[in-house]
């Protein structure tokens, strides 16, 4: 009995592995492309919100500048710095204007500290500063001060890519 019970359990343990994968398996490339269709005709029939498609001015492709240096904010309390938020910024911008970034880094990241600093100064990195609603108010004031620099047409977002915070 010792020595079957391993191979009931082999044999139980393999018919359990095939059935989830048929069970989990993806749908054929066929199926996928008919629910596809169906789903884009019952997405028509709704009235449409966004902006509608120009033919002869498609959309720009977006691309990710990542700058260079991280950014490094200073948390202040009764005049000692008790920690430090390190944070990695990417900018979106339309296909083609990396290298206009890259010529405006040193004032962006002026303008991009300023908005640490003041959100530091305001408490924002106090507690759960990785809330979703305190990381997007610092998204819009990152992003309104890179579209006052770039320009509304070139930044068309700011990324956080990474953020840690560094008590002492």
């Amino acid at each position: 009995m010792k020595k079957i019970l391993p191979l009931v359990f082999l044999l139980v343990g393999s018919g359990a592995g095939v059935g989830a994968g048929i069970f989990l398996r993806p749908e054929p490339a066929a199926e996928a492309a008919e629910d596809t269709l169906e789903n884009a005709g019952a997405e028509k029939a709704k009235p449409e919100k966004a902006k509608e498609k120009d033919p002869d001015n498609p959309p720009a492709e977006m691309e990710y500048v990542k700058l260079n240096n991280q950014f490094v904010v200073p948390i202040v309390k009764d005049q000692v710095v008790v920690a430090l938020v390190v944070m990695a910024l990417s900018i979106e911008v339309p296909e083609g204007n990396k290298d206009g970034v890259f010529k405006r880094e040193p004032k962006l990241r002026d303008s991009f500290l300023q908005v640490l600093f003041d959100h530091a100064n305001v408490g924002g990195f106090d507690g759960a500063f990785t809330e979703a609603n305190n990381l997007a108010l610092l998204r819009q004031a990152l992003r309104d001060v890179a579209q006052k620099d770039l320009g509304v047409d070139v930044a068309s977002d700011v990324l956080i890519l990474e953020i840690a915070r560094q008590d002492y």
